[in-house]
């Protein structure tokens, strides 16, 4: 076991009383971190390399890829490590102390690097779970909300051998039936074929006839979970309602109109008016209009 690993590990296994998830998350930070600072210095990681310009420069590194959010617990990660460190007389002072991460605004809609999507169609196939299978495929390729997947019902889901379609919108009760492109007709196919429930809900869970919208967020964490260090890194402030930001992006990249994507994605008034830019025109907007031009997102 190298240095690195040495003093990561002795650090972690002082970290009893915090939950699971950090420790496990502070490992891969400090891993990082500690690779990081080995391969510029040709030398397995000494405590002396740990100073205010190695974070500094380390950083500067990760803000032009990684979200705030996942700095915040790189930060967090590295200062328990420095004090630590001091504790063991192996460093002199805390480098991070002075160390300031800006926030910075998310842009709504969402869209998905090719990168971070590579990575989630990754973790989906390694988990090798239908429901899971099923579960992303209605959020990335139909673009639902959480409460679209969470209420979907069994009499609501039409699938044929080259043909399949859903009526969701739970959400402010309005509801639309939408055509499913081929990835998500497949998942969710595949999924009912194994499927062992009396539930009028497609997705059950073990407690209740329905899988709630948390239970659909807890199961999108544990997806991501299973990433590896620098896979967790791009990753890891992606949420379940990002999967739809980025199929209207797609969409819009695949040629869909404003008009076409507010129509599939519900995005309608009370007036029946698809709630796009308001000073635009609309023209009239029909589901066999659309499910023509499934075929073309990526």
């Amino acid at each position: 076991m190298t240095t690195q690993n040495l003093l990561v590990q002795a650090y972690l296994v002082t970290l009893k009383n915090k939950a699971a998830g950090t420790i496990v998350g502070y490992s891969r930070a400090l891993t990082a971190f500690t690779f990081w600072l080995a391969e510029r210095s040709s030398e397995d990681f000494q405590p002396e390399q740990f100073t205010k310009t190695a974070v500094e420069t380390y950083f500067a590194e990760l803000e032009a890829r990684y979200s705030v959010s996942y700095r915040t617990l790189v930060k967090s990660a590295l200062s328990g490590f420095a004090d630590w460190l001091m504790e063991e007389d192996l460093l002199r002072r805390n480098p991070t102390s002075k160390l300031h991460i800006d926030a910075q605004m998310m842009l709504a809609p969402r869209i998905l690097s090719d990168e971070q999507r590579f990575i989630l169609k990754q973790l989906v196939e390694r988990a090798d779970d239908r429901r899971g299978d099923a579960l992303f495929a209605l959020g990335y390729y139909a673009g639902c909300r959480v409460s679209d997947t969470s209420w979907l019902t069994m009499d609501n889901v039409h699938l044929t051998e080259r043909g399949g379609w859903i009526r969701v919108g739970y959400k402010g009760s309005k509801y639309r039936e939408i055509d499913l492109a081929k990835p998500a007709r497949e998942a969710l196919q595949g999924f009912l074929t194994e499927r062992q429930s009396d539930s009028p809900f497609v997705f059950p869970s073990q407690r209740a006839d329905r899988l709630s919208e948390a239970g659909i967020h807890h199961w999108f964490r544990g997806l991501k979970a299973g990433a590896k260090a620098k896979e967790f890194a791009e990753i890891d402030d992606i949420s379940y309602h990002d999967l739809r930001h980025d199929f209207a992006h797609r969409a819009r990249a695949a040629r869909w109109s404003l008009e076409e994507v507010a129509y599939y994605l519900g995005h309608i008034t009370k007036r029946g008016t698809p709630a796009v830019q308001t000073t635009a025109r609309y023209t009239q907007v029909g589901r066999e209009q659309v499910k023509g031009k499934l075929s073309l997102i990526n």
